[in-house]
């Protein structure tokens, strides 16, 4: 054993296979199941003067209710703004017929998160030549030969 903690074990504390449940704060984005994914933003929580959680439009409009367990409530997660390559070997997987480059993807609330960016062999080739073109223009950028 390593020593570290292993919270996917149930004898640490968390159940095997599940996530954390999700309980909105204020000023959070939900997306609520029960009305069919739609996207609002926690305007009050239970317990502070209401017995549910009440969402509200982003750009505003009729407010809805949620039930105070947060049970049809899921988080709403940052867009990626971009990916940049991790300094890391590509690996081809012979068996899978494919290659794999690590990525960190950015997110437009400052987070990043870990990701493998899969490449068939057409998509090698492509990524081959797009790089390629795009070391051809740097060149040219710098006074290089054409």
């Amino acid at each position: 054993m390593s020593g570290r903690p292993t919270p996917h074990l149930p004898s640490q504390g968390a159940e095997s296979g599940t996530a954390a449940p999700f309980y909105p704060r204020l000023g959070d984005l939900a997306a609520d199941t029960a009305r069919g994914g739609r996207v609002g933003v926690v305007v009050a929580l239970p317990g502070e003067g209401a017995a549910t959680y009440h969402l509200q439009p982003p750009g505003g409009g009729t407010p809805w209710s949620a039930p105070a367990d947060a049970s049809t409530l899921r988080p709403v997660p940052a867009k990626a703004t971009h990916a940049t390559l991790l300094v890391r070997d590509a690996l081809y997987d012979h068996r899978a017929r494919q290659g794999s480059m690590a990525i960190l993807v950015h997110h437009e609330d400052g987070s990043s998160t870990e990701a493998v960016l899969v490449l068939t062999p057409p998509d090698m080739e492509r990524l081959h030549s797009q790089t390629e073109r795009i070391l051809t223009e740097r060149e040219r950028s710098l006074g290089g030969a054409p």
